[in-house]
């Protein structure tokens, strides 16, 4: 599968590729197989062993990633054939990355899930530190979802509008 590609990009023999990849599948190493295995990598030296076999696992790498992607992405119902067949055929880790980044599923921060839970009023009362009893105004704040007062006080994850936090 990597054969062609190794040897379009390294100007090296598919025959010389395939050898090399199966000595190192075998566990051999660099300088064995420009040594020892001449006959079989066409008298390589070991840079160029080296080259195949660093793109060989980057390759691999990037064969898992796309299995991850594939299958995130057919998970969530979006997987058209046509992306499916964008994402298969690149082998550049950075364009499969820029493929997937809209399908990516976002994290939620804790200031998220405080906005949602409806602490952003308590939050705004904590920024202003005039509260002395924050124990008790939090109180105010519980729900089926906010069971106490320490998951309400977590409001304080709530970011400033400049984009920093609040502490």
């Amino acid at each position: 599968m990597y054969v062609q590609l190794i040897s379009s990009e390294t100007n090296i023999a598919q025959k010389q590729v395939a050898n090399t990849i199966a000595l190192l599948d075998e566990g051999a190493t660099i300088p064995f197989i420009s040594r020892y295995r001449k006959e079989l990598t066409g008298s390589l030296d070991e840079v160029e062993v080296g080259t195949i076999k660093e793109r060989y696992e980057k390759l691999q790498e990037i064969q898992k990633r796309r299995e991850s992607i594939l299958k995130t992405i057919d998970e969530h119902g979006l997987l058209t054939d046509e992306l499916k067949q964008q994402i298969s055929a690149t082998w550049n880790a950075t364009e499969l990355e820029d493929l997937y980044l809209p399908y990516k599923p976002k994290r939620k921060t804790r200031a998220v899930k405080a906005k949602e839970l409806g602490l952003e009023p308590l939050a705004n009362i904590l920024m202003l530190q005039q509260e002395r009893d924050v124990e008790g105004r939090a109180t105010a704040f519980l729900s089926d979802d906010v069971l106490d007062t320490d998951a309400a006080l977590q409001a304080r994850a709530i970011s400033l509008p400049n984009g920093s936090m609040r502490t």
